[in-house]
C-alpha cells in the first residue's frame, strides 16, 4: 500500500483530502511507494496566510535567537543523517554515499546561517556632516518562495530556507513532487529546533502551485533550481509580478582536458563527475574536452572504468551509481544516446540495455560513453542529465577554449593541467560562473556564492555565501541628526551635508 504524504502548513501536517495526487515512485523498483497531495488554491493560500503572520514577530526576533534556532537545527540533522539520506535515496535513487554527500553540503549553509548576527552587521559613519551620521542595516524581504528540483532533495532546500529563515523571512517551501519526504522531514526538524509555527511551510504540488506562488501578491521573493526554459519563465513571471528573484537554470559543464595533465587523475575526476548520482547534477560534467594528445589515452582509461561500473539500488552498499528518477527520464536519456548514434557520434560503452536481476522495473540506465562528438551534434546541445559522457576533440587549448565560450550555459567548468599558466589564463576569460582548477565539480563552500552565468542564471544574486544574505533582506541607510537647539529655517534646494 501506498502511503498518503501530506503538507507542512503552520507547524502541523495537513492531510488533502481531495483533489490532485501524484505518485512518487521507488525509481529502483518502479513501484509506487506514497501518493503526495498537488496543493490547490485553499492549501497555497494556507501556507501563504501561515507565513505572513508569523513574518512580523519572526523579523522581530533577534539575530542571535535566530542564529540558536538554526544551531538546534544543524544538530538535528546531524543526528538524523541517516535517516535523511534512506528518505533522499529512497526516492531519488541515489547512493546512500553520495545522498550523505549531499546532505553535508546543505549542512554547511545551516552552518554558515549560525553566523547570521555577524553577517547582518551594517556600516556606521560618523558625522557625514555636521551634527549628521549615517548608517546602514539589512532587513527582511518578507515572506519568501522557493521551488526546488529532484535532484537534490536535501541540499537545495538547505540552500534556500535556512539562510532566508536566519535573516528573519518566512518561507514557503514547494520541493519536486517527485521525492518530497525529504523536504517535509527537514520542516519538521526546524520545527522541533525551535523555529515557531509558520516559520517554514512546505506545499506540495505541481505547475499550477508553481504559477500561484510566481504571481500572489503575499510573496515577496523567489528562488529557483530546475532548467533553464523554466528558469527564464519563473524569472520573468516573479519579475513581472514585482518579486526579488533568483531562478538557476540548466547546464552543459565542460572539462577540458589538456595534454600535459594527469590523466589517472583526470580519469577518476571524469568517472565521478560524469556518473555519480547517474548524471542528475546541475554541476554534472557532460562534455570532455580532450586537447591535442589527450584524446586516445584518455578514452582508453575512462571505456572500461565506464563499462565496468557498479550498478544497483541504493541498499547495495556496492553500488556506485543507482537508476534515474523517473521512466519518462529513462526513454529521454535513451532517445538521446539514439540521436547521437544517429549522428554520428562514436557510442564507445552503450549502457541503454543494462538490466537488473530483481530489479526489471527499475529505472536503471548503464553508463554511455561517446567518442568524436561534434558541436552540432543533439548529444552536446541537450542537457542529457543522466550518465553520459560526451567526449570532443580539439587540436589546441584555444580551441577548448573557445568551444566553452560558446557554449550558451554557463554553470561549471574545469581545467586539468600541470600548466600555471593555461589554468590562470583559463579561470580569468572563461565566461562561467564557477571554474574548476584540477577540480572537476567546483561547487563553492557555503560562506562563497554559487551561481552560474549565461543561460544558467537569472537574477543578479546567486544563492547562500554574503550574495545570499543580500538576497534575503533589503538594505536600509538612515541618516540622523538630532535637535542641538540651532535653528537655520527651512531650506528648499535640494540637501547637502556640510
Amino acid at each position: 500500500m501506498a502511503k498518503s504524504l501530506y503538507h507542512w502548513i503552520k507547524g502541523e501536517k495537513l492531510h488533502q483530502q481531495s483533489g490532485k495526487f501524484g505518485d512518487v515512485f521507488d525509481p529502483a523498483t518502479g513501484d509506487v511507494v506514497s501518493r503526495v497531495p498537488f496543493g490547490g488554491v485553499e492549501e497555497i493560500a494556507a501556507a501563504i496566510n501561515a507565513a505572513t503572520d508569523a513574518l512580523p514577530n519572526w523579523a522581530a526576533t533577534p539575530p542571535i535567537q535566530r542564529a540558536r534556532v538554526m544551531f538546534r537545527f544543524k544538530a538535528l540533522i546531524e543526528e538524523h543523517m541517516d535517516d535523511i539520506a534512506v528518505l533522499v535515496s529512497s526516492e531519488h535513487g541515489k547512493t546512500l554515499e553520495d545522498a550523505r554527500g549531499s546532505i553535508t553540503r546543505g549542512l554547511e549553509v545551516v552552518e554558515f546561517a549560525c553566523g547570521i548576527p555577524h553577517l547582518l552587521k551594517g556600516e556606521f559613519t560618523e558625522q557625514v556632516g555636521t551634527n549628521v551620521d549615517s548608517y546602514s542595516l539589512r532587513q527582511p524581504v518578507g515572506v519568501c518562495a522557493g521551488i526546488t528540483p529532484f535532484n537534490f532533495p536535501a541540499m537545495i532546500p538547505l540552500w534556500m530556507f535556512p539562510l532566508a529563515i536566519a535573516c528573519g523571512n518566512t518561507f514557503v517551501l514547494k520541493p519536486s513532487e517527485k521525492d518530497p519526504s525529504c523536504p517535509l522531514f527537514l520542516a519538521q526538524l526546524l520545527h522541533e529546533a525551535g523555529a515557531p509555527a509558520g516559520v517554514l511551510n512546505v506545499i506540495n504540488g505541481d505547475k499550477d502551485a508553481v504559477a500561484t506562488l510566481l504571481t500572489d501578491p503575499g510573496i515577496d521573493a523567489v528562488s529557483f533550481v530546475g532548467s533553464t526554459p523554466i528558469a527564464k519563465h519563473v524569472y520573468a513571471t516573479a519579475a513581472a509580478s514585482g518579486k526579488r528573484v533568483q531562478a538557476l537554470g540548466g547546464a552543459k559543464n565542460h572539462m577540458v582536458v589538456m595534454p600535459d595533465a594527469d590523466l589517472e587523475q583526470a580519469t577518476d575526476a571524469l568517472m565521478g563527475a560524469a556518473y555519480g548520482s547517474a548524471g542528475e547534477r546541475c554541476m554534472a560534467v557532460s562534455v570532455a574536452v580532450a586537447v591535442g594528445s589527450s584524446a586516445d589515452p584518455l578514452i582508453e582509461r575512462l571505456a572500461p572504468r565506464v563499462r565496468n561500473l557498479k550498478i544497483g539500488p541504493y541498499s547495495d552498499l556496492e553500488a556506485e551509481m543507482g537508476p534515474v528518477i523517473t521512466k519518462e527520464a529513462l526513454a529521454r536519456i535513451r532517445g538521446l544516446v539514439d540521436a547521437g548514434v544517429t549522428d554520428g557520434a562514436e557510442l564507445v560503452v552503450d549502457g541503454r540495455d543494462v538490466s537488473l536481476q530483481g530489479y526489471e522495473n527499475g529505472f536503471f540506465l548503464g553508463g554511455c560513453l561517446f567518442d568524436k562528438v561534434l558541436p552540432e551534434m543533439s548529444v552536446y546541445k541537450e542537457e542529457i542529465f543522466g550518465p553520459v559522457l560526451s567526449v570532443v576533440r580539439v587540436p589546441d587549448y584555444e580551441s577548448a577554449l573557445q568551444l566553452v565560450k560558446d557554449n550558451p550555459f554557463g554553470n561549471g567548468t574545469a581545467i586539468f593541467t600541470r600548466d600555471g599558466d593555461a589554468a590562470r589564463d583559463f579561470s580569468n576569460r572563461a565566461n562561467i560562473g564557477m571554474v574548476g582548477v584540477n577540480v572537476p565539480i567546483p561547487v563553492p563552500v557555503a560562506y562563497h556564492s554559487f551561481g552560474g552565468w549565461k543561460d544558467s542564471m537569472f537574477g543578479a544574486s546567486n544563492t547562500h555565501g554574503m550574495d545570499g544574505v543580500r538576497f534575503y533582506t533589503r538594505l536600509k541607510t538612515v541618516t540622523s541628526r538630532w535637535p542641538s537647539g540651532i535653528r537655520q529655517g527651512a531650506d528648499f534646494s535640494i540637501p547637502t551635508l556640510k
